[in-house]
């Protein structure tokens, strides 16, 4: 668990703020000189009403609909965790990457506290808090082998510390929660697709159809999407009964589980190689780790390969501000504190080293948020 250093007080108590997608988040979480974390309150507000009719989030509705209600969900955290501006430590607020509207309406409302108060400000990237989540309930210590997997975001990382993920492999296309949620879609399903293609999937036969499976033989730990997205939705145009639906969805979970199993595998065995005789542990996080079938795929091979496995309690599978906040108060407990100035950014690679070296997308071109 993470410690204080000396110098700073012992326990610190950080309002974060979440805004990079379509929930408006804010939490108050308290970190303690002994390493506990308390979660003091989370509120989320959902758009999901709003986004529904358009089958996915847009954009510029996520943004207005952020500026509406940050003020009241912000002084709805800190009603619940019993505290006043004056009892804070400090301000976390999401700088990316995601949707840059929304990202700016968080980040300048925390700059707002933060000047008002006289409180230090941290700009925190939404990877590295949906890579310290499953910290808020668990005794996890560094380092750890990640899996980030989300609708914008796939990705493996070592994390040696806060601040210190070097990117592993990453996806080459899509994510896999935008698979998820496109071919939800192309099945007739409700948004959010993910989890209604989960429930669809309960009833059906994975071995209904066969699906293609992307990168057998490559090397490294890198991940593909878009070909199972596309055949998905053409095999989804000839479905005409319920049976063939959920056989469907059923085959489309299983692949996605299958591939992400596939290549995390390959990830631990090169992870325990390094780190031979040293404590293996694993963590998976981000809205992904809430599916079962994926749980379940990966559980099955951490075990078998000798690591631990964690991942957040389902509340903070999903963008939260509670994240948020802790990776705030990671940095701020290091005296890693940004001014005011600190910009909103629609990519911010964890990895910066790797991204730069190795871009997996090109300047212009669609791709994860990442």
């Amino acid at each position: 668990m993470p410690h204080l250093p000396p110098d700073l007080p012992g326990d610190l108590t950080v309002l974060g703020l979440e805004t990079s997608c379509d929930e408006t988040a804010a939490s108050v979480v308290r970190l303690k000189a002994s390493g506990a974390v308390e979660v003091l309150s989370s509120v989320v507000g959902s758009q999901i009403a709003a986004h529904a009719p358009y089958g996915g989030v847009v954009p510029e509705i996520a943004a207005r609909a952020h500026v509406e209600s940050i003020d009241g969900i912000a002084a709805e955290a800190m009603r619940a965790a019993g505290v006043s501006y004056g009892d804070l430590s400090g301000v976390a607020a999401t700088a990316g990457p995601g949707l840059v509207g929304g990202v700016m309406v968080g980040l300048a409302f925390g700059k707002a506290v933060a000047l008002a108060r006289g409180l230090p400000l941290v700009a925190v990237n939404h990877l590295e808090g949906h890579a310290v989540s499953a910290r808020l309930a668990a005794d996890i210590p560094y380092p750890f082998l990640l899996l980030l997997v989300s609708g914008g975001h796939c990705q493996l990382l070592a994390v040696e510390g806060v601040g210190q993920c070097r990117r592993l492999g990453s996806t080459i296309d899509d994510a896999a929660g935008e698979a998820f949620d496109k071919i939800a879609k192309t099945l007739g399903l409700p948004y959010p697709g993910g989890p209604a293609l989960e429930k669809l999937a309960a009833t059906g036969d994975p071995a209904g159809y066969t699906l293609p499976r992307a990168l057998l033989g490559r090397d490294g730990y890198d991940f593909s999407f878009s070909g199972l997205k596309t055949a998905a939705a053409r095999l989804a145009e000839g479905v005409t009964t319920e049976t063939e639906r959920a056989n469907l969805a059923a085959a489309v979970q299983a692949a996605i589980a299958r591939q992400l199993s596939e290549r995390t595998e390959k990830a631990m065995d090169a992870y325990a190689r390094a780190r031979e005789g040293q404590p293996l542990r694993f963590v998976v996080a981000g809205g992904v780790a809430a599916n079962g079938a994926v749980r379940a795929a990966l559980t099955r091979i951490a075990t078998e390969r000798g690591f631990s496995f964690d991942a957040p309690p389902l509340a903070y599978c999903t963008d939260n501000a509670a994240m948020i906040a802790l990776a705030g108060a990671e940095r701020l407990a290091r005296g890693m504190t940004d001014r005011l100035d600190a910009p909103a950014r629609p990519r911010w690679p964890l990895d910066a080293e790797a991204a730069a070296a190795n871009p997996t997308h090109l300047a212009g071109r669609k791709g994860a948020k990442a």
